[in-house]
């Protein structure tokens, strides 16, 4: 499977045979940003990745051995990066606004995770918010979203 998800990754065969190579290209964008939030404070941990699977898990209702083949995927193109624009590029042509708010608020679970905000921290999500052409409120709103479901 991780061949024919880097097949579909780099627009090769399998995408047209499969028909779904913008949805994976944003699922692999998706994933990148979300292991950026995890690493951001260069300590990613159980929790912080925990959160990370679940998300892939539960918002694209992938399988496990998937969601371990995109975070491998997404690792490799985080690693490679220069910046975070051509993934939330992906994002800003695929998702809608409802779905960006909802990664959103997954960022902030991650960061919330360890149980600290850190300035860096803050940064990044207001920095990703803006990238993701999201209000101040709506970053807000992610982030209070975020707090009541880690509370409950």
């Amino acid at each position: 499977m991780f061949d024919l998800i880097k097949k579909i990754i780099s627009g090769g065969p399998a995408e047209k045979e499969r028909g779904k190579g913008v949805a994976d290209k944003t699922h692999l964008a998706a994933g990148v940003l979300l292991l950026e939030t995890a690493h951001i404070d260069d300590e990613c941990t159980a929790e912080e990745m925990a959160h990370v699977i679940d998300t892939l898990r539960s918002e694209f209702n992938f399988p496990q051995e998937y969601v371990e083949e995109l975070i491998e995927l997404a690792g490799a193109e985080r690693d490679k990066a220069f910046d975070l624009w051509q993934f939330t590029n992906q994002m800003n042509q695929h998702y809608s606004m409802e779905e960006k708010t909802a990664l959103m608020e997954a960022v902030w679970r991650i960061i919330f995770a360890d149980g600290r905000l850190e300035a860096h921290e803050d940064h990044f999500a207001h920095k990703l918010a803006n990238l993701l052409r999201l209000t101040h409120k709506q970053l807000i709103d992610a982030k209070m979203q975020a707090k009541a479901q880690l509370a409950d």
